[in-house]
């Protein structure tokens, strides 16, 4: 051990002095809100029942547009619309959750859930 303490040759974390870290944070943390603004804007779509039921998500997981193609619906057999409809929903959340850990994967920071 050295006089001043702590461990010899550590100077800092590895040799990397306090403020490069705290800028390397910041910019680390630009970036990845920069990448979810971005992730934000786009749209993903699926569709379900060849077609009969489509629908559009944004990159936040808001539902923008479902389209039911009319001879699909049937009252005698909801529960199959109902179906398709659950379907395409989960489908293009999982795109959104695909593109986010895609995007912010990256960072590979401990806790952040992708």
């Amino acid at each position: 051990m050295s006089k001043r303490g702590g461990f010899p040759g550590m100077g800092g974390f590895g040799g990397m002095n306090l403020n490069n870290l705290m800028k390397e944070a910041k910019k680390m943390q630009a970036d990845m809100e920069k990448s979810q603004a971005e992730l934000a804007e786009k749209e993903f779509e699926a569709s379900a029942g060849g077609g009969a039921v489509t629908v559009k998500v944004s990159g936040d997981k808001t539902i923008k547009e479902i389209k039911i193609k009319p001879e699909v619906v049937d009252p005698e057999d909801v529960e199959m619309l109902e179906d398709l409809v659950l379907t395409c929903v989960n489908e293009a959340l999982r795109q959104v959750d695909s593109a986010q850990a895609q995007s912010l994967g990256k960072y590979n920071i401990p806790g952040l859930g992708l």
